[in-house]
């Protein structure tokens, strides 16, 4: 697809998504819309993405459906719900939200609120996720070094490939939170990856291939080379406490 059919493709998203939210969602204060239609990326498969905001909302929700023969993803807020899911996405190193927001195009009534809104957003991802500290940290190099420790030896390809489907995002997670980087889930994690390191990247891919058709040696040596960066495998000494309500009284 050129760039005039992707243009011409944003510009029919577009129209259908104002058609929508006219329809689908009145009374809405702002909507952003995004996806990678709207970002000239979109192929005749994309979905998209809708981030409704009205006054007020009892609770806020998600919904797909299709519109116009494009498949739509919507996520319903109002102002306090909205600003849950995005600190939510501070919290959690993923900027979902953040980045539907910071990069979607606003139309609605209340303009004003959705650029503050919209700005707050921008600056959050450009300052990055949190630093890699506490539970969450060694849950994740634990993660990794016990899926690394299930490469060695000899195995079965087919073993392999199921260790390295389970390894592939938290791999990911460590490479890109441990040098803070914003991570991603499916599709976004090698997209995140190639926009902080385009040769860690490819790297990062290749070992992935081969682990993919039973080879694990060299995505064992790439994990273990990260897992260098913070301070080596961790096994010895993990602990993890169950919660207090993990209890049933027969």
């Amino acid at each position: 697809m050129d760039d005039i059919q992707k243009h011409i493709l944003a510009e029919r998203a577009l129209a259908a998504a104002r058609r929508c939210v006219a329809s689908r969602f009145a009374g809405a204060a702002f909507t952003y819309v995004a996806g990678s239609i709207m970002r000239g990326e979109g192929t005749a498969f994309s979905d998209i993405d809708l981030v409704v905001v009205f006054p007020s909302l009892e609770k806020a929700w998600r919904e797909s459906f299709t519109e116009e023969g494009f498949p739509v993803e919507a996520f319903v807020h109002d102002p306090q719900t909205l600003a849950h899911y995005l600190h939510q996405d501070a919290e959690s190193g993923y900027p979902i939200m953040a980045n539907m927001v910071a990069t979607g195009c606003i139309m609605g009534s209340d303009i004003d609120s959705a650029r503050i809104i919209q700005a707050k957003a921008a600056s959050m991802l450009a300052a990055g996720p949190k630093p890699l500290a506490g539970a969450d940290y060694d849950l994740l190099r634990y993660q990794v070094t016990d899926l690394a420790d299930d490469l060695r030896g000899t195995r079965p390809p087919e073993e392999i490939a199921a260790i390295a489907a389970l390894l592939y995002q938290k791999l990911a997670d460590l490479i890109l939170l441990g040098r803070g980087a914003w991570a991603g889930r499916g599709k976004w994690a090698p997209r995140m990856m190639k926009k902080l390191d385009a040769q860690l990247a490819a790297e990062f891919n290749a070992a992935f291939r081969l682990a993919a058709a039973g080879d694990g040696i060299r995505l064992l040596a790439l994990a273990d080379r990260e897992l260098a960066l913070h301070g080596g495998r961790y096994f010895e000494g993990y602990r993890q406490d169950a919660p207090l309500e993990a209890r049933r009284l027969e």
